[in-house]
């Protein structure tokens, strides 16, 4: 029986990820953070407090870009303060 991915889920198969380009991601390099799509915006959002101090400038002002290429608007007064770093 196969699964059927739902429309807004924020979770990706191994294929699926391996498929995005490195653009796609909050952060690149580790091709961490998947951002692909709205739901996923919104899970970087959430999921940001677990990123290493050392990245959250470059994730912060990733997910403002993709938040803003998908319409999702971003609360986290964390997020918004370290994209300013």
């Amino acid at each position: 029986m196969s699964r059927e991915k739902s429309p807004v889920s924020d979770k990706l198969d191994t294929e699926e990820r391996r498929e995005l380009d490195n653009s796609e991601f909050g952060l690149p390099e580790q091709r961490a953070y998947p951002m692909p799509d709205a739901a996923h915006v919104r899970a970087a959002e959430a999921y940001f407090r677990y990123c290493p101090d050392s990245e959250k400038p470059e994730l912060a002002r990733n997910i403002l870009r993709k938040a803003e290429e998908f319409g999702v608007n971003v609360k986290s007064p964390t997020v918004l303060e370290w994209a300013q770093n």
